[in-house]
């Protein structure tokens, strides 16, 4: 009695080739976005705008704009409040934006180490 192999189940070393071919094509296009979200500024703001940052998608601080009426020498401790809240929402912008375009390549899979 012979086994029979569903269609488009079989193809062996056809289809591995094939499987290897798109996994290469998928890791080319997330290597070149890799390289745009790098190259990409990313900004936030926070008090309303008295401080704004411009991180790199490699996220590194490019910038920080901090506008006067905020430095109160008696309050440094709100003003450092700021900056942080600044920095932490531009580097959560480079991650939403780098999950977001991820997962248009990956089709939503989730591949460890990757991002």
């Amino acid at each position: 009695m012979k086994a029979r192999i569903p269609k488009n189940m079989g193809g062996g070393a056809q289809n591995m080739n094939s499987m290897i071919k798109q996994a290469q094509k998928m890791q080319d296009q997330i290597t070149v976005l890799q390289e745009d979200i790098e190259a990409r500024e990313f900004s936030a703001t926070a008090g309303g705008g008295a401080v704004e940052v411009v991180i790199t998608g490699k996220k590194t601080i490019k910038s920080l704009s901090i506008k006067p009426e905020v430095v109160d020498p008696e309050d440094i401790d709100m003003l450092q409040d700021l900056i942080i809240s600044a920095v932490n929402e531009a580097v959560n912008n480079v991650e939403a934006t780098t999950e977001t375009e991820m997962s248009k390549i990956t089709g939503g899979v989730a591949i460890p180490g990757l991002f």
